[in-house]
């Protein structure tokens, strides 16, 4: 095995000769016809014909409104959003007279109701009593196998972290609301240090490590440790922490989540869970979303000239509609949404917090430039698709953009919504063991053919591939 521990199968002509073969096999046995899933009715991605997800559970945790029932019909309307059944606008506006709201929203979550202000003071001295990782654990985890994927370190360092707990199998509520509370204040440690052992390890830049301070918001500590100098604006932190209230929970269905009460179904550990949560997280379609919204804009400012021309930014955005342009998928990424129609409440509270820190950092051009795709997008998208459902956008059209002002490498977009998301999964793990429900289970109907089993001296000998062994004496091996 080579100091990579990976076979580098270009470097090993036979072995990739006999992979490719194999690969082939497996993509010439494993395609269904399409058209049986309409055949038998299947509501592939758990959604029916419209859209909608299918009813797979129950929850009190959040709420996702994007219609309202007149007479029977459902009729788009701006789309709401509730948390323990209180409306994401008032959590935000209740902030007034408050720097930071994250801490009370994960209060929230997990408990059903609004803290009082003793309450969340004593909530805040026990995530502080958990926000810390000995040196040991940072040096021989955190800072071993760093990789530019920030995603995997963190799966791996909350696996390991099942080796710290003295109850790790304990699934009762009470245990596992310990271990909840305690992630949710070590994860912003492993996003940030993970990140930093990459710089080094892997692009050679100095090392910094810091620890948080007691006494200040997750938000404003995300910013501490991640910053050389470690300073920050108030509306950097105010903005950073507007961000995690609104990407902390989007109802049971949505894929992370529901990986959540999957995994938590079949009565698995608290760490397994929320790795299993992140490792969907990780995927493009669900937390990556707001890296292919910026490489986006990233291409648009690079073929537009005039970003105020409407005129030439509509026709551009025809080009990377007709998969002539971009990245060719057809796609206007961050316009459009699989429930809200109208509006995504996130998006319009994100985009007024967007404008704020524009200003603030003299990126006002930018920031016109986002509101001029924003509005045409949506038009060209609904003409282009012949849709008559709204088109809006959604919130990751700007989180990327805010990361981006806040100076938050692209490395920890996903990372910090992973971050944000934790108080979401945590609460409907809880809600899981709570309600004991059974384990989930759905159908997959057989649609193959059954075969007579034939002997292997009966087999048809001839392989599409040739053996290692004679490839390995073709080759003098």
């Amino acid at each position: 095995m080579s100091d990579h521990e990976m076979i580098n199968l270009d470097e090993m002509g036979s072995l990739k000769t006999s992979m490719e073969s194999l690969q082939e096999t497996l993509l010439n046995n494993h395609r269904i016809d399409p058209n049986l899933y309409i055949e038998y009715d299947v509501k592939r991605g758990l959604r029916d014909s419209a859209g909608k997800g299918v009813l797979t559970g129950l929850t009190e945790i959040s709420d996702v409104n994007a219609y309202d029932l007149v007479n029977g019909r459902k009729i788009p309307a701006e789309g709401s959003l509730y948390y323990q059944g209180y409306n994401i606008y008032d959590l935000v506006n209740g902030l007034e007279g408050h720097k930071f709201g994250f801490e009370e929203t994960i209060y929230l979550l997990l408990f059903g109701q609004l803290p009082s202000e003793k309450e969340l003071e004593m909530f805040k001295e026990v995530m502080a009593q958990f926000e810390t990782l000995s040196g040991r654990f940072v040096r021989d985890v955190v800072m071993k196998a760093s990789n530019a994927d920030i995603m995997n370190s963190m799966q791996r360092c909350i696996l390991t972290l099942y080796t710290y707990d003295s109850r790790p199998e304990d699934i009762s509520a009470e245990n596992v609301l310990r271990q909840s509370i305690e992630l949710i204040a070590k994860l912003p440690l492993i996003a940030v240090y993970s990140y930093h052992s990459y710089r080094h390890f892997r692009k050679d830049e100095t090392l910094f490590i810091r620890n948080p301070q007691k006494g200040l918001s997750l938000a404003e500590n995300i910013l501490l440790m991640l910053r050389p100098d470690s300073s920050y604006t108030e509306l950097e932190a105010k903005v950073l922490d507007i961000a995690l209230m609104l990407h902390a929970e989007h109802g049971g269905g949505n894929n992370s989540t529901f990986t959540t009460h999957v995994v938590t179904s079949s009565g698995t550990d608290t760490y397994s869970s929320v790795a299993a949560s992140i490792g969907s997280l990780k995927g493009p379609r669900h937390g990556g979303a707001n890296l292919k919204v910026q490489d986006m804009f990233a291409d648009i400012k690079a073929h537009v000239k005039n970003w105020t021309d409407e005129a030439e930014v509509e026709a551009y955005l025809c080009r990377i509609l007709n998969k002539e342009a971009f990245d060719h998928s057809g796609l206007i990424y961050g316009m459009g949404h699989a429930v809200y129609t109208l509006s995504d409440p996130r998006e319009v509270i994100l985009k007024k917090f967007a404008r704020k820190l524009a200003e603030e950092k003299g990126m006002m051009e930018e920031f016109a430039l986002y509101e001029l795709v924003e509005r045409l997008g949506s038009r060209l998208v609904m003409e282009q698709r012949k849709m008559f459902k709204n088109v809006c956008a959604n919130v990751d059209f700007y989180s990327g953009f805010v990361y981006t002002m806040l100076g938050i490498p692209k490395e920890l977009f996903t990372p910090i919504f992973a971050i944000a998301r934790i108080p979401g999964w945590s609460a409907h793990r809880l809600e899981e063991i709570l309600n004991a429900g059974k384990i989930i289970r759905p159908a997959y109907k057989y649609v193959g053919h059954h075969k007579e089993f034939v002997a292997m001296p009966d087999r048809d000998p001839c392989m599409e591939y040739p053996c290692m062994d004679e490839e390995n004496d073709k080759n003098g091996d």
